[in-house]
């Protein structure tokens, strides 16, 4: 029998696309006590009930919403839930994350997560009001964006705050680096999940419920929550005025000073309160922290902060906030809304403030500098349900395609796609978002683009497992690297870094863990001599919170978010912190484990893209001659996550963490 009192509902809901049929699932307690909800859930789901060799694109896949065991508990930036399936573009493990308010829909509906199989023969979407879930006809929603999704579901439904997940032309067109968008502006982005739910005909997931959520010990979770609000709230002064022009010539100095100060993190709240994640963009061009010109470029020669970054600067992004984000249950508020009131060229009235990720996406990457372009691109494609990263990197291998002749303005329709040329990037993405002419081979991303297209295009083609590389360079942070090569889904930032064992702070957390050095050289940084226990400790770390439900941003705080504590109020567990850690260990062996049965080997399938490791090194700029040891690198990742050298979870560390039924799957 399912407990009610531990954070958890202990239900999920299976919906049948093809025959129609809704029906509730009660899990057992052990399941959330090996792997919690959110991305444990839908790991375990996923690797148990995906057959062996199933088209990413068909009936047999599984696409699953999931919320996080610690959402709706009372404890605080647990507001994120995870989309998973079979990912169509990289064959693998696919899953993405996002924020907002539909992640304690699904709770306050009285389920964990909701999963998807089969396809329908016509556009439908799932509406759960008060108890009574039903499939409902979507044809009239069918062509319209997500804004307009969801303007006209509320309406239907009668009420304003029903949570609602949908996707936008993109997703319905089944364009490979599609996403699932909530609140207009939040997107589970990554991994081509968007495509999955337009290859089923699901429109939109509708949700309006009032279950509450119950912890094993309330008291504890508010005296926690206090707590951790009296930290945040400590130095609102300095949030105030958080010195944002000081910051674009932080990034000159990291350029040139041989060495790097370790970021505790202490200070991370300051920046997101006062200007969210687009804080860093000039500071991370100039450091070499963004890659710049698909990869081949450094900031102070190719996108000078006089010229260039500086317009994208975080004081102008902000300029026009009117209003702060939350997402659910935040007490940080890094998003934004921007009121432009109609004055930019595009006639924008009320946006979202653009992301770290899609502002260098459409800024350094492709050498744009129109801040009017940029904001306009970001709400294009928010309402498009198109992934910013993928699309900006995708631009990128099409900028350098024509810059070397391989593209042509007649195979372009006109377009002069030349480096930094707004109005030529919108008018490439609104082709890739409809799939007309060049657009339908650039909208399943750049591998797959590539292949169609050769002539060589594959030197330009910038990603790791068919996943476009996010706005982090891995020749500034190795670490990045080895995640993107040997992360479960390839080519994402959100998961392993060198920055991130400093940000968490994980020694005050965990027994035995090595405290980061507060002074380093830059060239210490390619030594990958003990890099990988804490590298590995991060991973984990990192899949504890993505099965709470926890925001990335909410680690990066310095140990002061109460992870572990949190989870033992909520659930009465009593575990130590080594316990949980295991847990997140248990779901990255799940979630691995899922690749090798579908084929798919790190090692030789995720392998990183020669530009992006260096190899042939710049010859110019804070990235010169730097060429990653990426053999040495993941080997020494592998090992320390319990893996052989090509990924695959080992037998023994399977068995030692309960996974028998892997083992048998893995191992026959």
């Amino acid at each position: 029998m399912t407990q009610k009192n531990k954070g958890y509902c202990g239900k999920i809901l299976n919906v049948d696309l093809s025959s129609g049929l809704i029906q509730e699932e009660e899990i057992p307690d052990q399941v959330y006590e090996s792997v919690l909800s959110g991305a444990g859930l839908g790991a375990r789901i996923l690797f148990d009930r995906i057959p062996k060799g199933a088209y990413p694109l068909g009936p047999d896949n599984i696409l699953g919403f999931v919320s996080g065991l610690l959402t709706g508990t009372g404890a605080f930036l647990m507001g994120r839930w995870m989309a998973v399936a079979k990912s169509p573009l990289t064959g693998g493990y696919g899953e993405a994350n996002a924020g907002g308010y539909f992640s304690i829909g699904i709770k306050q509906c009285g389920y964990d997560g909701i999963f998807f199989k089969g396809v329908s023969q016509k556009p439908v979407y799932l509406k759960v009001v008060n108890g009574k879930a039903e499939l409902l006809d979507a044809s009239h929603l069918w062509g319209k964006d997500t804004v307009e999704t969801e303007e006209l579901l509320e309406k239907e439904i009668g009420a304003k705050n029903c949570r609602i997940a949908c996707i936008g032309p993109a997703g319905e067109n089944v364009s490979l680096i599609s996403g699932i968008v909530n609140e207009g502006g939040r997107i589970a982005a990554r991994s081509g999940l968007g495509a999955v739910m337009g290859s089923k005909k699901l429109k939109a997931v509708a949700l309006l419920g009032n279950k509450k959520v119950q912890a094993y010990d309330p008291e504890k979770m508010k005296e926690l929550s206090r707590m951790f609000s009296r930290w945040v709230k400590k130095g609102e002064t300095i949030t105030r005025h958080f010195p944002g022009r000081m910051l674009n010539y932080m990034g000159k100095f990291l350029r040139l000073t041989p060495v790097f100060f370790a970021n505790t993190g202490e200070g991370t709240k300051y920046a997101l309160m006062a200007y969210g994640s687009c804080v860093n963009t000039v500071m991370a061009s100039e450091s070499g922290d963004s890659p710049v010109k698909n990869w081949k470029g450094a900031g102070f020669k190719d996108f000078p902060i006089q010229t260039h970054s500086g317009k994208l600067a975080p004081d102008e992004i902000i300029r026009n906030e009117q209003k702060k984000y939350h997402c659910y249950s935040c007490p940080i508020g890094c998003g934004g809304i921007l009121n432009l009131d109609g004055k930019t060229r595009f006639g924008l009235k009320e946006t979202h403030k653009p992301e770290y990720e899609t502002i260098c996406a459409f800024g350094a990457l492709v050498l744009n500098n129109d801040l009017e372009a940029l904001f306009y691109i970001n709400d294009l494609l928010n309402r498009a349900g198109m992934d910013t990263i993928s699309a900006g990197a995708t631009i990128a291998f099409a900028m350098e395609c024509y810059e070397n002749g391989i593209l042509t303005r007649d195979d372009l329709d006109g377009i002069d796609l030349t480096w930094g040329n707004s109005e030529a990037i919108i008018a490439l993405l609104e082709k890739m978002i409809k799939r007309q002419g060049i657009g339908d081979t650039l909208a399943d991303g750049v591998k797959k683009a590539s292949e169609k297209i050769d002539k060589g295009s594959e030197a330009f083609a910038i990603h790791s497992g068919g996943q476009e590389l996010p706005m982090h360079d891995c020749r500034f942070d190795p670490g990045y690297g080895v995640g993107y090569a040997m992360e479960p889904t390839p080519g994402r930032h959100t998961n392993i870094s060198y920055l991130y064992t400093e940000l968490f702070a994980l020694h005050k957390i965990f027994k035995n863990l090595p405290k980061f050095k507060p002074l380093y050289t830059k060239a210490s940084k390619l030594d990958p001599e003990g890099k990988e226990v804490l590298l590995s400790a991060v991973s984990k770390y990192v899949q504890l919170c993505n099965g709470a439900g926890g925001c990335l941003y909410g680690l990066e705080l310095g140990a002061n978010l109460p992870l572990i504590e949190y989870l033992n109020a909520a659930t009465g567990w009593n575990k130590t912190p080594e316990q949980y850690l295991e847990i997140g260990e248990r779901i990255q062996h799940l979630r691995q484990a899922f690749n090798i049965k579908h084929g798919k080997i790190p090692a030789k399938d995720f392998q990183l893209h020669p530009r992006a490791a260096g190899e042939p090194a710049l010859n110019y700029g804070p990235l010169k001659g730097v060429t990653l040891p990426m053999t040495e690198l993941s080997r020494r990742f592998a090992k320390a996550m319990g893996w052989d050298e090509s990924g695959r979870p080992r037998k023994e560390r399977l068995l030692e963490l309960g996974l028998n039924d892997v083992v048998a799957e893995l191992y026959p």
